[in-house]
Order: C-alpha cells, then sequence, then structure tokens
C-alpha cells in the first residue's frame, strides 16, 4: 500500500488529519451506507455478525448467576467494538474501491498498521478492565436485592426496584462510554485507511465529536439503541445490527476526515 499523501517523509510537513462540519442528518446517511454494504457483501459481514453474536452468548452463559460480572463483560466488550470492527471497515473499504467481497483478507487487516492498532487496543484494554472493576464496586455497594438470573435480573430493570443503583450504575457507565466513543469513533478505521498513527488518530476522533456534538450525539444513540435492539433478541439480533453499525462507522469516517488532497468544504 502506497504512502498516504498526508503522511510526508525526510524534511517534508506531517499534516495533521482535518475534520469537517457534518448536518444532524448524518448519521441516518451512514446506517442506510452501511445496510447497504451489508446486502452487498452479506458472507463476510455476517460472519462478523455472528461473531459478536456468539462473544456475547458465551459470556451468559458462562456466568448465567453472576450478573456483576456479566454487565460488566458485556458493556465491557462493546467498549472494544470499535477494535473487534476492523474486519467490518474494511469490507467497506474494499467494497468502497470496487474489490470483490471476501473474507480472508479481512482476517489479517490489522497488519496494516499493526504497532499503533496495538497501541490503541492497549488504551482501550486498560479502560475496560477499570470499568470492570468500578462495576463491580458499585454492584457491592448499591446492588441491595438478591442477584437473580437473567430473567429476573431485567425484570428488576424494567420495575425500577433499584432506583439508586440503575442511576449510579449508569452514570458511571455513560463517563466510560462517553471516553471510549471520543477516542474511537473514527480512530480505527483512520489508521487502517491511512495508517495514521494511534495518538494522532484518536485526537482526531476528540475533535469529530467537539465539532460535530449534535451529530455524534445522535449517532452514540443510534449506536446504543441498535446495540439495546440486539440483545433483547437474546443476541440474536447483533447478527445483522453489528454489522450495520461497523459499515456505518466506515461511512462515519469517511464524511467527518477530509481525504487527502480533498478540498474540507
Amino acid at each position: 500500500m502506497s504512502q498516504p499523501e498526508d503522511v510526508k517523509l525526510g524534511t517534508e510537513e506531517w499534516v495533521f488529519p482535518v475534520v469537517r462540519d457534518v448536518g444532524g442528518g448524518a448519521p441516518l446517511h451512514w446506517i442506510r451506507s452501511g445496510w447497504a454494504d451489508l446486502r452487498a457483501c452479506p458472507i463476510p459481514s455476517l460472519f462478523y455478525g455472528f461473531c459478536f453474536a456468539a462473544m456475547g452468548l458465551l459470556v451468559t452463559m458462562v456466568f448465567e448467576h453472576a450478573y456483576a460480572y456479566t454487565v460488566a463483560l458485556t458493556s465491557g466488550f462493546l467498549l472494544l467494538g470499535p477494535f473487534l470492527a476492523m474486519g467490518l471497515y474494511e469490507i467497506s473499504r474494499r467494497r468502497e474501491q470496487g474489490a470483490a467481497c471476501a473474507l480472508l483478507p479481512t482476517l489479517t487487516v490489522w497488519k496494516r498498521n499493526a504497532g499503533n492498532i496495538g497501541i490503541f487496543a492497549v488504551v482501550l484494554g486498560i479502560v475496560f478492565l477499570v470499568w470492570a472493576r468500578a462495576s463491580m464496586v458499585v454492584f457491592a455497594l448499591f446492588y441491595t436485592n438478591e442477584m437473580p438470573n437473567l430473567s429476573g435480573f431485567l425484570t428488576q430493570l424494567l420495575a425500577l426496584d433499584n432506583l439508586e443503583f440503575l442511576l449510579v450504575y449508569f452514570g458511571v457507565g455513560l463517563i466510560f462510554a462517553t471516553i471510549v466513543f471520543a477516542v474511537s469513533v473514527i480512530s480505527v478505521p483512520l489508521m487502517l485507511d491511512r495508517n495514521q498513527d494511534a495518538i494522532s488518530s484518536m485526537l482526531t476522533s476528540v475533535g469529530a465529536l467537539m465539532r460535530n456534538p449534535g451529530a455524534m450525539i445522535i449517532w452514540a444513540f443510534m449506536i446504543a439503541g441498535l446495540t439495546v435492539i440486539g440483545f433483547m433478541t437474546f443476541h440474536l439480533g447483533l447478527v445483522v445490527l453489528m454489522p450495520i453499525v461497523g459499515h456505518a462507522s466506515w461511512h462515519a469516517y469517511r464524511d467527518l476526515v477530509v481525504q487527502p488532497g480533498v478540498p474540507a468544504g
């Protein structure tokens, strides 16, 4: 792969990625584009969807009667979603370039920028471990009911039986989710597409959020809503919804970051 135009070697200047403004309706366009990618490349896309669903089901089965662990691991798994969706980004990138749909080239896409993707993975891994510990502490301090099975746990949540726990848990979770969303919303596609370093990719991602707060808030709620729907269908909905979100994230990157040689307007 040729050296990206915005990375200059030798005595030439290195240019930081430029973020453009998008409208509040952009997330709907990204979802439509993600759906189009899924329809165009169903087999490789659904492979990743089944992986998301299988991991969610495995966590639930292993920790069937320990929902302090299940909720922490499941939500932490979602924090790692941008890293796990690299194959979906590559499918969208290949389709954009007119390449044939294929699964095998997407399985090792991380090798294209392994060092920086590894740094990013370490950052998300640390956030996940801190979140998992924080989640356990909140359960220990605020969950007053006896730990139930899955149906009992969901019933308690829907009935708001432990409102103090819900407020604290989702408040703490919102802090971690905001941090992860800010640094990851477009950073992995940027690293894959232009071999960008991890630090500037995460800073660009934060810049995209700060420059387009309205569209980014809508996008965050859409991701959360589709994920909740996926879990409410006993993880089966994740088979289709996670590929759509992954593909849509690639199109979000394309809309938000000015490509080399393209005017920012």
